[in-house]
């Protein structure tokens, strides 16, 4: 014997039976001919057509239901209900839809439609008491309450579908004869994923009997592909599932699917002890119910959520408001521990942060919290969340009595810095509607047979803990971005600071500086005031005019250099002088010292230049002895017209003296002609001498600051 395949039943095409349920008939139609070519039931028994094979179908049910059935391939409308078709055995409901070329046209037993206000103001009462429900679990054992009072069987479950496909009953309303199914729960394979799909898209199935014999279709399909009867009342259905129902002991069932935002939220599961129909207007009175119901369920799940949370927002704001304003500190952390544990109701807590950890609560050991975290650093950063930690991290099965649930973050990988929340094992024992390991099995031939025994079978489950939340995996995100965020602006601030310091240290280095440069210029002015006080009384005691002019000329030189010393000791800039002032304040000095006769002879046109202080003090001796060649050569020492210029050229300055005198002179060789090249040489320049008709011009041209300075 092979070994079966325990997945066949995920694989079984159950949307392409080629048959029906016996107690109806489907009849295959030409869109464009609206002839009959395929049947499936009894039409002759119940329709009293027995050769239909090629009539229209207007001969079959009546030509203004035909042509209602007819006007859904001109509407475009995909199907819904044509009429009602009285017949001697009883009134048939007819319900059509379009598919391909094809138009399917269904007709199954029906009953005396109830009276409109009747049967709405069922449905009105039944929404509000939905409405009135205080709480989910409320809810649903209205909603069994109301739905086996529309459709009258004796049992109807609330069933919900968890994360792994398991079913479980929520709510149940039975009559008391039989045992109850309240909170068992049922393997995801009771229902397959194929089958769970066709739940969505066919809100009601009805199974009348459990115990039917499928009617194939007639002639059999001979096309490329089977006939897909996924939208099909009467579709039959998996023997699996039949006997599935009758080990059960339910002869009828009626399966109402409740879809929350397109997916399968769960079923209204009905069961009967012995054949019943269920009639095409309460089927749609059943969606309609069942819309009111989901709608009402997403209400409930979206207040629930959204109490939760604001009490986690509220939490998590006392807990962020603790690290402020001192930030992330390692010792608000320790101190805080309890409170992070608290946001999230969890058993224990362990933050890890650049190779410190701290714990609180019931927690694994330091070895096994780091190599945890050594695992969740392997991930990609996003917070996380397992109530099965030993799943997915084998290694957590040791302890899983501390921690069998995990929620994680990692607010740096760089330090690193990881919380972890541990939930502790929390053993449960589920009660199944027999035993799930035994759900599928294979029968003497190797078949697929269901289970046969429903019992409550019990089962203990161990190494999960309680669920985290939809709002506690958002919490965990939020809470690692505001640590983010709170760690930055601390960083922030100690750079700041930091920043700060190095700023007021310079400041009180460069008043320092300051100080001590005015002090020695105050010093240096001193001395440069005696000696040229010294050369004055020197030079006024000597009666002989060739002494006494070298001694004149040496205190103007004198001249120069004191006045940048006396600029710098008023000025609030130190490190560069205005060229322009200081050659203004020069030139007066100077014409102070060579007599009242040099009055209005000295013209001045000066651009703004900034030099460096080093640069001023060469500069300010050259044109002093620029000034003193004027005068000693252009006019013999008599007053005459001086033109002083200075103009700013690109990274040069142009400094330039010029005279109406008897132009050139032969004075190369003097002690201020050598001092003079000695200065242009440091400043980097050059000096050159020019006509001026009459007189002589002489430009100094130089760099405004040295070379290999950044200006």
């Amino acid at each position: 014997m092979t070994t079966p395949d325990l997945t066949a039943c995920d694989r079984e095409p159950i949307h392409i039976p080629g048959a029906i349920q016996p107690h109806g008939v489907m009849l295959v139609v030409a869109r464009d001919t609206l002839e009959i070519r395929h049947a499936a039931g009894e039409v002759g028994g119940k329709l009293g057509h027995p050769e239909w094979r090629g009539l229209a179908l207007g001969a079959v049910i009546g030509d203004a239901l035909a042509l209602r059935a007819a006007a859904l391939t001109q509407s475009g409308v995909k199907g819904g209900f044509v009429g009602q078709l009285e017949t001697p055995a009883g009134p048939l409901d007819v319900v059509a839809h379009t598919l391909g070329d094809a138009l399917i046209v269904e007709l199954e037993p029906g009953a005396e439609p109830r009276p409109a206000p009747h049967l709405l103001g069922g449905l009105e009462a039944a929404a509000a008491a939905f409405e009135r429900s205080p709480s989910l679990q409320a809810l649903c054992e209205r909603a069994a309450i109301e739905f086996r009072r529309l459709t009258g069987f004796d049992r109807v479950m609330i069933y919900r579908f968890k994360d792994d496909g398991v079913g479980a009953v929520l709510a149940e309303d039975r009559a008391d004869h039989l045992s109850s199914f309240l909170n068992h729960h049922f393997p995801g394979s009771d229902i397959p994923a194929q089958a769970r799909a066709l739940y969505v898209r066919n809100l009601v199935r009805v199974i009348p009997d459990s115990a039917y014999r499928p009617a194939p279709l007639s002639p059999p399909w001979a096309g490329e592909t089977p006939l897909d009867m996924s939208d099909c009342a009467l579709r039959s259905v998996s023997p699996v599932h039949l006997q599935y129902l009758r080990n059960m002991g339910v002869a009828a069932s009626a399966s109402v699917s409740i879809v929350r935002d397109g997916r399968l939220w769960g079923l209204i599961a009905c069961h009967h002890g012995s054949p019943r129909l269920l009639p095409y207007e309460t089927r749609v009175a059943c969606r309609a119910l069942a819309a009111a119901l989901a709608r009402q369920i997403r209400a409930k799940e979206e207040a629930q959520l959204y109490r939760e949370r604001i009490r986690l927002r509220l939490l998590e704001d006392e807990l962020l408001a603790q690290f402020d304003p001192e930030g992330v500190t390692d010792a608000g952390l320790a101190r805080s521990l309890t409170d992070i544990r608290k946001l999230l109701d969890a058993d224990g807590v362990a933050v890890l942060r650049a190779g410190m950890l701290w714990a609180e609560g019931a927690c694994p050991s330091e070895i096994q919290v780091r190599d945890l975290a050594a695992w969740v650093l392997e991930g990609d950063g996003e917070p996380r969340t397992t109530d099965r930690l030993g799943e997915a991290h084998p290694p957590a099965q040791c302890y899983a009595d501390r921690a069998s649930g995990l929620a994680s973050v990692v607010v740096s990988a760089d330090e690193p810095f990881v919380l972890l929340w541990f939930r502790a094992e929390q053993v449960e024992v589920i009660n199944w509607a027999g035993n799930p390991h035994k759900a599928i099995e294979p029968d003497a031939e190797g078949a697929l047979t269901p289970r046969a025994s429903f019992e409550a079978w019990r089962e203990t489950v161990r190494g999960r803990s309680r669920r985290w939340s939809l709002a506690e995996l958002e919490t965990i995100g939020r809470f690692r971005d505001a640590l983010r965020e709170a760690r930055q602006r601390h960083r922030l601030r100690e750079l700041n600071q930091r920043l700060a310091d190095m700023v007021s240290d310079k400041e009180a280095l460069l008043l320092q500086k300051e100080v001590l440069i005015k002090e020695a210029n105050h010093r240096i002015q001193n001395s440069l005031q005696l000696v040229s006080s010294f050369l004055a009384l020197q030079a006024r005691s000597l009666d002989e005019e060739a002494l006494r002019a070298p001694l004149e000329e040496a205190g103007r030189r004198l001249h120069a250099v004191a006045l940048v010393h006396r600029r710098l000791y008023r000025a609030d800039q130190i490190e560069t002088v205005d060229l322009g002032r200081y050659i203004e304040d020069l030139i007066g000095e100077m014409l102070g010292s060579m007599g009242p006769e040099w009055v209005g002879q000295v013209t001045l046109d000066l651009q703004p230049v900034t030099v460096p202080t080093d640069r001023a003090v060469p500069l300010g001796l050259v044109l002093t002895e620029l000034v003193i060649n004027a005068n000693k050569y252009a006019y013999d020492g008599e007053p005459g017209p001086i033109v002083v210029s200075l103009e700013h050229h690109g990274p040069d300055l142009h400094l330039i003296v010029a005279d109406r005198g008897r132009g050139a002179s032969n004075s190369a060789g003097g002690f201020g002609s050598r001092m003079m090249a000695a200065m242009v040489q440091q400043l980097g320049g050059r000096i050159e001498h020019l006509p001026n008709d009459p007189g002589l011009r002489t430009l100094l041209v130089a760099p405004i600051v040295s070379a290999g300075t950044e200006r």
